[in-house]
Order: structure tokens, then C-alpha cells, then sequence
């Protein structure tokens, strides 16, 4: 059995804590979080994240404060641990490029909490996108929102000492990933607008941006705190077709249902009325997401191999792509 540690027991430790405790492989030795009361079962509390890293454990989940995510990797590592630490992976590419030296200096296991890349509806685009059964990728549209909350101004991720940013580094990393998975390439080319314009924040609460990879892949994103009913959508237009995912499933199920349309495209034998091409619609009901993340962690380890998805290359293309953005944003001048 691995025996595992956690970092903070808000909402993504106590999803990990879950997860664990249903895991043939691994088991939850130890806890450290800033609130003493926080427990898991019968694992040790720690007082300390050092404390913590003294248990006798294999590896630790980093689910704490973004400003601290890479500093605790870090030390981790260079304590002999293997690490699993939530997006995103540091509050700025700087700060993450330390990390990856220490992830190269010691050989350990690094993963980071890309799991949309697990969500069925995904596996299944990149397997179509891989076959070629649509041709090239033209362009991709995402949209990522949010409703926000009644006390969403006084969340810990609208603070940019805590954070490093809004919306856009908190939950838009994610869209910004699953655009790089399938796009394959970089996108070198941004322009955008970083905003704030209903909540009374300091970070952002909206952010749109256009990207192009040096083959010309566009790519629109627009992340957002004020869409007032959750929404996933990323569309993904080829050659001969399209293939759009549609909602994406979480424990509150605010963004179900979560589905994925092929369309086919008919210029010469149409079928149907012309622009209503033949759709193959595929629906998903279950997120085994955070099980499969685990599992991925479980086996590099183990096998002394590379983790599927979530490697700090991976988490560092996301993290330099929202920095871009960041930087290149009109409303900044």
C-alpha cells in the first residue's frame, strides 16, 4: 500500500481524502491544514506542513493556497516524497520553473490536477481527433463560466496574494489545457481582454482571448464569473466536421449534463437541410475523473514510469499560456 499525506482539507483535500480511502492501493496516513479541527478517519493531524512531511508517508496531495503550491512541491521533493498538487501548479511560470528543476534534480513523481483530461467526453474527442476522423482542427471556441456566489468577492481565489489571479488562472487553466491537449501545439500568437466588470474584486472576473498556433490553429476563450448559469462548452471545428463538448459533470452537477456532439459535414450528397449536418450525439452520466487521476499517480509510482496526463510539462505550457494572456491584455495599457 502507498502511503499517502495531504495538504489542506478544503474541497479538493477532502475529494482526494475520498478517493483515497476507496483506493485498493493506497491508504491516508497523515493530514496537515491551517484549521486545527480539519481530520481525515484516523490519519495523524500535523500541526506543520514540515510535521507532515516527517510521517512515514510516500507521497503527498499539495491542495492548499495557490501562493504556497510550489514552495510545498518543492520541499516535498527534496524530502524524498513523490507530489500530486491541484492547478494550478504555481501563481507564475518563475515560481514553477524552480519546481521542475527540483522535480529533475530528484526523479520523484510530479502530477498535477489536470482532470478534465479524465472525463470520458474528453477521452472520447481526443481518440476522434487522434483517428483523424474529421480532418485537421481548424479552429476551437471555449466557453468556461461561472455563476459566481453570494459571497463570491470574499473568496480566498479573488485575492492575488492568495491566487495569483481570477478566473482565469482558477478555473480558465482548464479550458486553456484541454485547448493545448488537442491542439497539440502551442499557441504563439495572443491577444486579449482581462477584466473586471460586475464583482468588486481586485483580480478578474472575466477574461477573453484569441490565440493561434504557428499553423494557423485559432483558438477563442472566453472565461467567465458573471455567466449566472454554469456553462462548459468547447467546440472544435475540422475539415470534414466538428466535435463539441457539452457540459462537463462535477460533484454539484451544475454543469451537467455532459455530452458530446460529432457533426459531419455535407457539401456535395446533402441529406439534410444545408447547415443541419448528420449528428452523432454520445451522452456521459458518469465523472470517474478524480478516481482515474489517483490511479495515474498509483501507477507512476509504482511502475516507476510517467504519469498519463498532468505532467509538470504539460502544467507549465497551461500556466505560460494564461501568463500570456495576462500580459498581453488590452485592458492593461
Amino acid at each position: 500500500m502507498l502511503k499517502m499525506g495531504i495538504a489542506g482539507l478544503g474541497k479538493m483535500g477532502q475529494i482526494r481524502a475520498a478517493e483515497i480511502a476507496k483506493s485498493k492501493t493506497s491508504e491516508l496516513k497523515a493530514v496537515f491544514d491551517i484549521n486545527p479541527n480539519a481530520s481525515v478517519g484516523s490519519a495523524v493531524e500535523c500541526r506543520t506542513f514540515d510535521e507532515l512531511l516527517e510521517q512515514d508517508i510516500d507521497a503527498v496531495f499539495i491542495s492548499t493556497y495557490n501562493y504556497c503550491a510550489a514552495e510545498y512541491t518543492i520541499q516535498a521533493l527534496k524530502r524524498g516524497k513523490h507530489v500530486f498538487c491541484e492547478k494550478p501548479p504555481a501563481i507564475n511560470v518563475a515560481q514553477l520553473q524552480k519546481v521542475v528543476e527540483a522535480e529533475q534534480q530528484t526523479g520523484l513523481v510530479l502530477k498535477y490536477g489536470l482532470n478534465h483530461r479524465f472525463h470520458y467526453s474528453v477521452m472520447e474527442a481526443k481518440k476522434r481527433i487522434d483517428r483523424n476522423d474529421l480532418g485537421r482542427i481548424l479552429w476551437m471556441r471555449g466557453v468556461y463560466g461561472k455563476a459566481g456566489s453570494i459571497d463570491y468577492d470574499k473568496n480566498w481565489r479573488n485575492y492575488k496574494q492568495y491566487s495569483g489571479g481570477g478566473i482565469l488562472i482558477d478555473q480558465g487553466l482548464h479550458m486553456l489545457d484541454l485547448m493545448l491537449h488537442f491542439s497539440g501545439k502551442p499557441f504563439t500568437k495572443v491577444n486579449s481582454f482581462v477584466t473586471t466588470l460586475f464583482w468588486n474584486i481586485e483580480a478578474e472576473d472575466n477574461a477573453f482571448a484569441i490565440m493561434q498556433t504557428d499553423d494557423q490553429v485559432t483558438a477563442m476563450l472566453h472565461s467567465s464569473a458573471t455567466q449566472w448559469r454554469h456553462k462548459f462548452l468547447l467546440e472544435i471545428c475540422c475539415e470534414n466536421g466538428y466535435i463539441n463538448l457539452d457540459g462537463i459533470l462535477s460533484s454539484t452537477r451544475s454543469y451537467a449534463p455532459e455530452k458530446l456532439v460529432i457533426g459531419y459535414r455535407e457539401f456535395e450528397d446533402v441529406t439534410h437541410a444545408m447547415g443541419k449536418p448528420r449528428e452523432e450525439t454520445i451522452w456521459f452520466e458518469y465523472d470517474d475523473s478524480w478516481k482515474l487521476e489517483l490511479a495515474d499517480f498509483e501507477q507512476a509510482i509504482q511502475q516507476k514510469t510517467s504519469v498519463t496526463h498532468g505532467s509538470s510539462r504539460e502544467a507549465m505550457e497551461a500556466l505560460a499560456l494564461v501568463e500570456k494572456i495576462y500580459e498581453r491584455s488590452s485592458m492593461s495599457e
